[in-house]
């Protein structure tokens, strides 16, 4: 064989090796980076950033929200914010919940300050997230431990000290389950922990449509019924609300 057909060819050959070498090398750089630019936290923090931008409506992001938590492992999460960590020494009121905020571990494409409050909810049996709606704002809620009586109702019409609202969701929302809430869908909710401690993980979209957020706690009890299923409801201080709902009483 001519010498300069051989060393074409070995050095046609060991290049093949060496771009094979390359994309074996690259795939297993790959798998290790794959989990981290595909984060859960990172998709979130797209979906919330889509909403700030209006490129996506409130019902979708919490569409895309519930969908995300549907398909994460409730360890993984657990995990990721230290959940433990959080709830050591954590102190349930007897009236209502409390609440401590969550920081994300440093993660490549993921902002230190996120356009999204975190937090976790916790309190004690038969102690409650009371009845309330909103305005201009956007959250989602997963269940972290225990388990939860979950009422949620649509807003239909607002006066100054009432609500008009509609039945949507009444279930026991169990643990690794969410639920979410807007202007446009399931606006109102209630939480009554049915566990001896209960948690919920929540994203918190504020200052939605260039407004300031509000909060409207509810007299659910004393709602008056109107024609088709719907509800007038009396407005409550917060103090007032929480001395009548922030304790279930069978």
């Amino acid at each position: 064989m001519d010498r300069r057909v051989f060393t074409k060819d070995m050095m046609a050959t060991v290049t093949s090796f060496a771009l094979m070498d390359s994309l074996f090398a690259f795939n297993g750089i790959a798998s290790k980076i794959k989990p981290l630019t595909d984060h859960w936290s990172i998709q979130l923090n797209e979906f919330c950033s889509d909403l700030r931008t209006d490129s996506i409506t409130v019902v979708q992001w919490q569409e895309k929200i519930e969908e995300l938590y549907a398909q994460i492992e409730l360890e993984e999460i657990l995990k990721f914010i230290q959940f433990e960590q959080l709830i050591k020494g954590f102190q349930y009121p007897d009236l209502g919940v409390a609440t401590r905020k969550v920081t994300f571990p440093k993660l490549i494409g993921l902002p230190a300050n996120t356009i999204y409050v975190k937090k976790i909810f916790g309190m004690k049996k038969d102690r409650a997230i009371i009845p309330h709606g909103h305005s201009n704002m956007a959250s989602a809620h997963l269940i972290l431990k225990g388990e939860m009586h979950l009422r949620h109702y649509e807003k239909i019409a607002q006066d100054e000290q009432h609500l008009l609202i509609k039945p949507s969701i009444d279930k026991i929302a169990k643990l690794g389950e969410s639920s979410s809430i807007s202007d446009e869908k399931d606006n109102i909710h209630w939480f009554i922990a049915n566990s001896p401690t209960a948690f919920t993980f929540d994203v918190i979209m504020l200052d939605l449509n260039n407004k300031l957020y509000d909060i409207h706690n509810l007299d659910i009890y004393a709602a008056e019924d109107v024609k088709n299923g719907m509800l007038r409801v009396p407005m409550l201080d917060v103090g007032t609300a929480l001395e009548k709902y922030g304790k279930h009483h069978h």
